[in-house]
């Protein structure tokens, strides 16, 4: 099928009222998610764990996430997003309020499939709600500008967070945590949210009344992908603990500053030529961000390693998204990214799991090698099963 061009002139507009709200909402949350994120590794060893341990105190946060997608995709197209968005953000408030209260691991790893309830369920929603106001014809370039709200987060929120327990303890950062999400959920209140009238369900459509199959394949794709993610966000800040590097949210800000340039970038590049050029060279940078961090002796290493990683996931997470709801009808947009973020975060989790075995047995530097297989397996499932084409802009 051949595509018209489409002019600058002809482009729908993106920069809308709910479209901004819901880059700020989605700020907030993020940021109160990423403070804990390479504290909560330090917070578990603390507590008396090892590394296999805190894999999988990590891991069963997203796999709890995974098991609540495809229910929060389904129920956001059948029961309206706000409902859904709000059971999510209220179970992140209680949940990073009560971190305050562990005293044990066991406690902790109770509080996580929780807190991954709350998570699964709100960032699910807010995909969706994403997807409802970007204009199809430019929704590689919008979720890309979307997503940069993560990569804001991701440059602060790590240093902040190893700050805060510096100087002040783990009570501190639990509490500003919970108060971002809060403030998320009060921006939250004034998004005009999108209602779907979704026909009654058949036998024929039963079967995909949870996964939408219009997203398998890319959703395969990210699995593999965020399987090296999850030895990133589990044990970076531990290996860099190895050589003396006392604060390693500077490898998170130069991932996402990073990630403020080639989102963006990439999203449009993918939107005006096809994912090819995204993709490929995404996947490639993915692959020597292992390589780099298995050879890392210095900050300096680790700063590489979070340049090639920004680049890679900057080109490759937007597109993959995408694909998986460009085809997909609005009644079906839920289910979609449900599907998506499903393998997005089991990806994180499985590898959070696996690499902490790995790491407490051969080492971080042999973990970081044997991320690189995960890399090539999403590379050929891509380029034999998961291309897709997206309409050119002139």
């Amino acid at each position: 099928m051949v595509h018209e061009p489409i002019t600058d002139l002809d482009k729908p507009g993106l920069w809308t009222k709910n479209f901004i709200l819901i880059m700020i909402v989605n700020l907030f949350v993020f940021t109160s998610f990423q403070m804990l994120l390479p504290t909560m590794p330090v917070y578990i060893q603390y507590l008396g764990a090892t590394e296999d341990i805190v894999g999988l105190v990590i891991g069963i946060f997203t796999i709890t996430a995974v098991a609540f997608r495809p229910f929060a995709g389904r129920t956001s197209d059948t029961k309206g997003r706000k409902n859904v968005y709000f059971f999510g953000l209220i179970i992140i408030i209680i949940s990073t309020f009560a971190y305050n209260l562990m005293a044990t691991v066991g406690m902790l790893l109770a509080l996580r499939l929780i807190h991954g309830i709350g998570w699964g369920t709100a960032t699910t929603a807010s995909g969706t709600i994403a997807t409802d106001v970007i204009p199809k014809s430019r929704l590689a370039e919008g979720m890309g500008f979307y997503g940069l709200t993560t990569v804001f987060a991701m440059a602060l929120a790590p240093v902040i967070g190893l700050q805060i327990i510096q100087l002040w303890g783990f009570g501190t950062l639990f509490n500003t945590s919970a108060i971002l999400a809060i403030t998320a959920a009060f921006f939250a209140l004034f998004i005009k949210y999108q209602s779907v009238d979704t026909p009654p369900p058949s036998k024929t459509t039963v079967k995909y009344a949870m996964y939408e199959k219009e997203a398998y394949k890319p959703t395969a794709i990210i699995f593999f992908i965020t399987l090296t993610y999850g030895s990133i966000v589990s044990f970076i800040a531990l290996y860099a603990s190895q050589f003396q590097i006392e604060n390693i949210g500077v490898f998170f800000t130069a991932y996402a500053l990073t990630l403020l340039v080639s989102r963006p970038y990439f999203g449009r590049l993918a939107d005006r030529k096809g994912y090819d050029y995204a993709m490929i060279p995404g996947i490639i940078s993915i692959g020597l961000t292992m390589l780099v961090l298995f050879f890392a002796q210095n900050l300096y290493f680790f700063l590489v390693a979070a340049v090639f990683y920004g680049i890679g996931f900057g080109a490759v997470q937007p597109s993959l998204q995408a694909m998986a709801v460009r085809n997909v009808p609005p009644q079906r947009r839920g289910a979609a990214n449900g599907t998506f973020m499903s393998g997005f975060d089991l990806g994180i989790g499985i590898g959070s799991i696996i690499w902490g075995v790995t790491a407490k047995s051969f080492g971080y530097d042999t973990m970081y090698l044997l991320a690189i297989i995960p890399v090539v397996i999403a590379f050929f499932l891509y380029l034999f099963l998961g291309r897709s084409k997206a309409p050119k802009i002139s």
